[in-house]
């Protein structure tokens, strides 16, 4: 059995579609670090079988999205400083690396479509909608690797990030005013429009290094979310729900 992509694109497996879901919810915070998880509940949810669930969770594991304990359970793994660390560390290379080698004479076109991203990124800072807000903040990102004509990179950054993204979006909800990062990302454009790579390079590694400071903010209001480097056995709790 197969399915189609909510947006049309190419056709999915069962477990791939329960995968891509499952990974999404842990992305999105729709279920928290530190949630447990049972395949039972995620299976009638998705209108599945245990199996394309129970062998999500063990990719998910791999990926060190989920946690699996024996006699216990399975759980959302809390997000992880260090990897969140090397996930920056993967993002700041690539991007900033393309963005100095990008063309000014090239670009004229683009800067169009960085502006228009902008105008609808104030447009969800207006509404509040966080989760457009996200798409639109990768959608920016993106757009800057194809300056240089890098977008296919943006695979290597997105598979590396998912902690990272957890810690990001958590930052949009707790920490960080939108306002501030649209602003962030004007310094960007501003700069690529005024031919002055040297800036825009600076401009962006600062916004991309900002998640550091959420990080220790967010961990010290909600340490529950972040692990701590030291195993630990959870107690069962609640099972969450993709509701």
């Amino acid at each position: 059995m197969a399915d189609e992509t909510p947006t049309g694109g190419p056709l999915l497996s069962v477990r791939d579609r329960t995968l891509d879901t499952i990974r999404r919810a842990i992305i999105t915070l729709e279920l928290r670090p530190g949630a447990a998880l049972s395949e039972n509940e995620l299976a009638a949810e998705l209108g599945v079988s245990r199996t394309p669930v129970r062998e999500s969770l063990l990719l998910l594991r791999e990926e060190g999205m989920v946690q699996v304990f024996p006699q216990v359970g399975s759980f959302v793994s809390l997000v992880d400083p260090e990897r969140v660390k090397q996930a920056q560390f993967i993002r700041e290379a690539i991007e900033c690396a393309s963005l100095s080698q990008v063309e000014p004479g090239e670009v004229r076109e683009r800067i169009g479509d960085l502006r228009a991203i902008l105008d609808a990124q104030k447009d969800t800072a207006q509404a509040g909608d966080h989760d457009r807000f996200f798409e639109l903040d990768e959608e920016f990102h993106r757009a800057l690797l194809a300056l240089a004509g890098h977008e296919s990179a943006w695979g290597t950054v997105n598979a590396a990030k998912a902690h990272l993204d957890r810690a990001r979006r958590l930052s949009l909800i707790d920490t960080r005013p939108i306002g501030e990062l649209i602003d962030q990302h004007a310094e960007v454009v501003d700069a690529v429009e005024a031919a002055d790579p040297a800036a825009a390079v600076e401009a962006l590694r600062s916004h991309l290094r900002a998640v550091f400071d959420d990080v220790e903010r967010i961990r010290a209001a909600s340490p529950e979310y972040f692990s701590t480097g030291r195993p630990s056995r959870p107690v069962r709790r609640t099972i969450a729900s993709l509701e």
